[in-house]
């Protein structure tokens, strides 16, 4: 298996400042990739270049431009090119679906932060010896670098990154691990039913709340964003330093709330995987979920629209980004697997309206966002658990006609 690890770097001055010439090179490199694909398709022979070629092309750009492109690692640069040759893949597969189609844009520097190297000796290494009690990485170009690895590194790495973070710079690795022993077995199934008023309901009567972290920081990043709101648009070359500093405040906010919202979920997560041997979960589409409803035209009024909701809808959609559904079911998944437990999704449709007692169904079984009544045999029961103890009938009807 591949397991991810991601550790604070602590360049010095003129590290700091290769790392970002680094990054500005290969964001140049994408955007002349992506400038050259644009222009042949443009052409009346409508050419199509793909990935070999524009490899095929890193040579002569290298020894082109010695200073800017030649210095850097020749597999990363193929990286660079391999993820501009993703976007594009992503943008025809989306037109065939009938989707937005999303045309790869052209990238501000600001805006590039990563360069990957595909494998560790070839324009990196990874040094797993800590001389000084220090550890280092060493990049081609920059030299070593400190590192602040708070873990050990267990398996063979197989790639490494460079990631920027307002002025924090960090290295990924990505190493391949033997699969690890899966905990003792505890013999207990719990279903779940995520939820905006608790983060979680389980199967058992249990609630996790919701910890709604971008709402508790909405004033501070409110006020922020209006200081940022009074300087001009610039490039970031030409921004003041008042203004370098707003722009860098907002973004501190934004990491804070996200490292929270990583946090609340690795940790229940945890919990959940520690304690049970198979985990029921909704199969949310959040993505349909989060989407603003359609306009209303006024069949009497031509021009004009009728109320559709959209300010509430707005609201709703705000609190599911908070609950942060999608990366607490990406970390469930992953720690499950690694635990040796099963995670099982199942369709959400009618699981809150589903009497657990008599299987009766219908709209008014739930009164209130929170009660659940039966109006066919008159049990009672807080919603939110009812929905999760018939996403654990659902999870383990499934997994029998699977195993059937």
């Amino acid at each position: 298996m591949i397991r991810a690890y991601k550790f604070l770097m602590r360049p010095t001055a003129r590290q700091a400042v290769a790392l970002g010439e680094m990054l500005r090179d290969h964001c140049s490199l994408y955007n002349g990739a992506l400038e050259e694909r644009r222009d042949a398709y443009r052409h009346p022979s409508k050419t199509s270049i793909r990935y070999g070629v524009q490899s095929g092309q890193l040579k002569d750009i290298r020894a082109f431009d010695p200073e800017r492109q030649g210095r850097w690692s020749f597999s990363s640069q193929q990286a660079t090119l391999r993820r501009l040759d993703k976007a594009f893949a992503a943008f025809f597969r989306r037109v065939a679906a009938g989707l937005a189609p999303g045309y790869p844009r052209f990238r501000a520097v600001s805006w590039f932060d990563t360069v990957e190297f595909p494998k560790d000796g070839d324009g990196v290494r990874w040094d797993s010896t800590p001389h000084d009690r220090v550890t280092r990485v060493r990049f081609q170009g920059i030299g070593h670098v400190k590192v602040n690895q708070h873990r050990p590194v267990a398996g063979k790495v197989k790639t490494v990154s460079v990631k920027r973070e307002g002025r924090k710079w960090f290295v990924v690795l990505t190493a391949e691990q033997d699969q690890p022993e899966p905990l003792p077995a505890t013999g207990s199934m719990v279903g779940i039913d995520l939820g905006i008023a608790n983060f979680l309901a389980d199967s058992g009567g249990g609630f996790v709340p919701n910890p709604r972290h971008a709402r508790k920081a909405a004033a501070k990043l409110q006020a922020a964003q209006q200081a940022l709101s009074r300087f001009p648009r610039r490039k970031a070359k030409d921004r003041t330093r008042n203004h370098q500093r707003a722009v860098e405040k907002v973004s501190a906010l934004h990491g804070k709330v996200r490292r929270q919202r990583l946090d609340h979920a690795h940790k229940t997560a945890l919990h959940l995987v520690r304690e049970h041997d198979f985990i029921a979960h909704e199969d949310l589409k959040i993505r349909n979920m989060s989407k603003a409803p359609a306009p209303k035209p006024d069949p009497e009024v031509p021009g004009s629209f009728l109320p559709n909701g959209a300010t509430a809808k707005a609201g709703l959609n705000r609190s599911i980004t908070d609950a942060g559904w999608g990366v607490f079911l990406a970390i469930l998944n992953a720690k499950a697997e690694s635990a040796g437990r099963e995670v099982m999704a199942v369709d959400p449709r009618n699981t809150s309206r589903r009497c657990p007692a008599c299987g009766h169904t219908a709209k008014e079984n739930r009164p209130t966002q929170a009660k659940f009544h039966c109006t066919a045999c008159g049990h009672t029961a807080h919603a939110d658990t009812v929905g999760a103890l018939n996403v654990l009938r659902a999870g383990l009807a499934r997994r029998n006609a699977n195993t059937a």
